[in-house]
């Protein structure tokens, strides 16, 4: 007989952990959207501003003493919104992660100028320097496979619209690979160029089909851009 997943009740707005909206939720994983300039997890000089804390704290419905907590399965950059999941047990941490290269990750980006192919794959091997920052290398023994999937949806003078299928998880992969192609991300300080008029990075993790790690059964999550990806690409 196949176990039946108990989906918990949406909470309302007053009482989501703020940065974050619950999209889904039951007793083995939470589903949530992350805003742009939120941590996945903390660094030495964060500690609480983080979608970890506060869905810990979440959890434990305000009280110190419950064992309720949620344990990390994968992590967005600071500065790219989208979905993030979430496992309420070490079992299905597990479980998600030895799957997660099977499961679909469909990203959106704004990007600088015009691509000459509106459809391809970026691949490369990903190494990281001393100062922490990803590059490309074509050196297998010295960086990490990664492949990157993009088609343009739309465009405008100055920038395109990719919808991005994530083949592999690297570090910074997609921000990586759009870069070497000359077609850096709005917004990237890191891997593009710093713009006065443009605060937030373009990046949004829009879609994520998984196998539910009690049931087996495959489950979609989506959510829409930031309505500045839009303004962005009337420009």
């Amino acid at each position: 007989m196949q176990e039946k997943r108990q989906e918990f009740k949406k909470p309302s707005k007053k009482h989501e952990p703020k940065g974050l909206t619950i999209l889904y939720e039951d007793k083995d994983i939470i589903v949530v959207n992350k805003i742009n300039g939120l941590l996945t997890i903390s660094t030495d000089k964060e500690r609480e501003k983080t979608a970890y804390f506060l869905l810990t704290d979440y959890v434990k419905k305000g009280n110190s003493q419950s064992i309720n907590r949620v344990f990390i399965v994968h992590r967005l950059d600071r500065d790219t919104s989208g979905i993030l999941v979430f496992a309420k047990t070490e079992k299905v941490k597990r479980f998600l992660q030895d799957n997660w290269q099977q499961f679909h990750k469909t990203y959106f980006a704004v990007v600088h100028g015009k691509l000459q192919e509106k459809a391809g794959e970026i691949t490369s091997y990903l190494a990281e320097n001393k100062a922490h920052k990803m590059y490309s290398t074509k050196d297998p023994t010295e960086g990490k496979l990664a492949k990157t999937g993009y088609k343009v949806k739309r465009e405008s003078n100055k920038f395109s619209l990719l919808e991005i299928d994530l083949f592999t998880g690297r570090k910074n992969q997609i921000r990586v690979h759009l870069a070497d192609k000359g077609h850096a991300i709005v917004g990237d300080k890191v891997y593009g160029k710093a713009e006065k008029n443009i605060k937030n990075l373009a990046l949004h993790a829009a879609s994520l089909s998984l196998i539910h790690p009690l049931t087996k059964e495959k489950m979609t999550f989506e959510t829409p851009p930031p309505a500045y990806f839009k303004t962005l690409i009337k420009s």
